[in-house]
């Protein structure tokens, strides 16, 4: 390879890169606009908001006082092939299972993105993007601050010290029992999806409770450290959710206060377009 070819090649990499890159930019500048509907609100009105934290809190301190310590020996009681089994399915509790994809698809739909795509496939790409982003950003947040929280707690996980040791300001394994961190992903990627695909709410809250039940059938975590979890993460969902709604992406607020999604494209739009991607 001549010296001017491999010039040019290298030069066609960089101008790749800077199109993705401005692509991604002009995606994330979406995302932190300002607010296209000034009457959204990013918070539950007040009272729902006060009732639901109270609900959550109880409910916690009910698993606490009545449910923890009979979860480990209901735990401790199954059969070795059921708690084997729980054990391969609590992994896919982990938010790379999402995140790493998603992200994936995002870099894949902005190098797709080209000028010579057109207007209607780079639409409609912007339609999923905006989607997935949603779907990104309702999992690793909650997540990001279940990882850090759990730590600042100390919970003890299941052990023979109890359901009440505790070691705060401990940044160990040992002591990072509450909230799941599983199980918050699980809740937050159900709600996330549910809401865009309706039809996806029954396997996904399937999903859910699986991880969840997982996390207790093998000891790693207390019954109350998944309610707690499952309040996080559904709570950081419905946050991004009404923060795209404030800006018309994915969802819109309605006159009434409720949110609502906006349609996205069809599957059969999606494999036409993905047909002329193939073709080029």
């Amino acid at each position: 390879m001549t010296a001017s070819s491999q010039a040019a090649k290298n030069h066609t990499r960089a101008t790749g890169l800077r199109r993705v890159a401005a692509v991604l930019t002009v995606w994330f500048g979406a995302i932190v606009r300002p607010r296209r509907f000034k009457e959204s609100r990013l918070l539950p009105p007040y009272i729902r908001l006060v009732i639901g934290a109270l609900a959550g809190l109880a409910l916690v301190a009910f698993a606490m006082l009545f449910l923890d310590a009979p979860g480990v020996v209901f735990a401790k009681s199954l059969p070795l092939w059921v708690v084997e089994t729980f054990n391969e399915i609590t992994d896919f509790g982990k938010s790379g299972w999402f995140l790493i994809p998603i992200g994936g698809l995002i870099v894949l739909a902005a190098i797709l993105c080209t000028p010579a795509a057109g207007r209607i496939t780079t639409l409609m790409l912007t339609s999923l993007i905006v989607r997935l982003g949603y779907v990104f950003i309702a999992i690793a947040l909650p997540s990001l601050f279940v990882t850090i929280v759990k730590r600042l707690i100390g919970r003890v996980r299941p052990s023979e010290l109890g359901p009440y040791a505790y070691v705060p300001w401990s940044w160990k394994p040992a002591f990072a029992s509450m909230p799941s961190g599983h199980a918050t992903t699980a809740a937050a990627a159900a709600i996330a999806i549910g809401a865009l695909w309706p039809k996806a709410r029954a396997p996904m809250w399937a999903y859910a409770a699986l991880i969840m039940a997982s996390r207790v059938i093998i000891e790693a975590h207390y019954v109350s450290d998944v309610i707690a979890a499952a309040f996080v993460g559904g709570f950081g969902a419905i946050l991004a959710r009404n923060w795209f709604a404030a800006r018309g992406l994915a969802f819109v607020p309605g006159t009434d206060g409720a949110v609502r999604t906006l349609p996205g494209p069809s599957w059969r739009r999606v494999k036409a377009v993905a047909r002329c991607l193939l073709a080029q």
